[in-house]
């Protein structure tokens, strides 16, 4: 069915039946009628004869890295609020942390026929910058700052300097670090050296048997306490640069029959339902990654309808969540 037929049976005009699936000015009369057949027919517009008059697809691609991850879960609930009610629809691609798939997604959705894309990985390098400052239509990146490009990412250092603040305040004086890869440059580079400038502050020095390198699950959480434990059997806190890592440390410690917090303190950084549960309750960081989501969304759908490429960036903040486990 075409919309000459669907104005031919609601006695009106193509225009007004074209107004009326655009949502531009007609009588109330005239939408009545046009409303009247399209609910009863099932008539649908055609997708690619909308892209070719209005030059929109409505679609948005959101390249994630992993999904299965409750912060990424968060984002992604943050972005299809914006987007479903905004008309849009959501494309969604989980890369499982592959920078060979980040690319090739990147690519895909470039040369198809969506008006902007939200891209989060947790490595940025070169060929991923060669890619992102090529693309010809609107990219906001998500959880990481990137120069030159429109993002919105958290204050990943200050959160870590917080967490890190907070055990030496308690009391704890030697404090170690469960960090992950330096190649990250949120979850990786900037806490970790938020961890740092937290005890050089206090006159500490951080000693690099204190500081060890883990994967992002609970397991490498668990092992890496284990290590830290026989590098540093004097150790009376630790950052850990995650809250899946630290309930993986905490996990280690109940294991080797260590008391947290009155023998060693734990503190992460996400908030996530983990922490809320697992006994006793961690301190940690919450992250607004909901409303990283939100935002993000929000700033793409503003640069497609104003065709803006400007690349404006937000930083969100953080808060302290104080609970047992310190």
């Amino acid at each position: 069915m075409t919309i000459t037929e669907i104005a031919k049976m609601a006695g009106v005009s193509v225009s007004a039946v074209s107004r009326y699936l655009n949502d531009g000015y007609i009588s109330e009369e005239k939408r009545k009628k046009i409303k009247a057949v399209i609910d009863k027919t099932g008539y649908k517009p055609s997708k690619q004869a909308q892209i070719l008059r209005t030059k929109k697809s409505k679609v948005i691609g959101v390249i994630l890295p992993k999904i299965s991850s409750e912060s990424i879960a968060r984002v992604a609930d943050g972005i299809s609020s914006v987007l479903s009610k905004a008309g849009y629809q959501m494309l969604l691609a989980s890369t499982e942390n592959s920078p060979k798939k980040e690319l090739e997604y990147l690519n895909l959705l470039q040369n198809n026929p969506v008006d902007g894309i939200l891209f989060s990985a947790s490595v940025y390098d070169k060929a991923h910058q060669e890619a992102l400052k090529k693309m010809q239509i609107p990219v906001v990146v998500i959880s990481q700052r990137f120069d030159g490009l429109a993002c919105v990412y958290h204050d990943d250092y200050g959160a870590a300097k917080a967490m890190t603040e907070l055990l030496l305040d308690s009391g704890k004086r030697n404090v170690a670090h469960i960090a992950v890869t330096q190649s990250d440059e949120a979850a990786g580079k900037s806490r970790t050296q938020g961890y740092r400038d937290a005890l050089q502050n206090r006159g500490i020095e951080p000693a690099e048997n204190m500081i060890v390198t883990a994967g992002f699950t609970m397991d490498a959480g668990y092992d890496c306490m284990k290590k830290l434990l026989k590098r540093a059997p004097r150790l009376d806190a630790v950052f850990c640069a995650t809250d899946t890592l630290a309930v993986g440390a905490m996990t280690c410690l109940r294991d080797m029959g260590k008391k947290v917090p009155d023998e060693i303190s734990i503190a992460g950084v996400g908030h996530n339902r983990m922490s809320r549960v697992v006994t006793p309750k961690l301190t940690t960081a919450h992250l607004f990654y909901k409303t990283s989501g939100i935002e993000a969304a929000n700033m793409l759908l503003e640069m497609i309808e104003n065709q803006d490429h400007v690349a404006k960036q937000t930083k969100l903040g953080y808060e302290v969540i104080k609970a047992e486990s310190v």
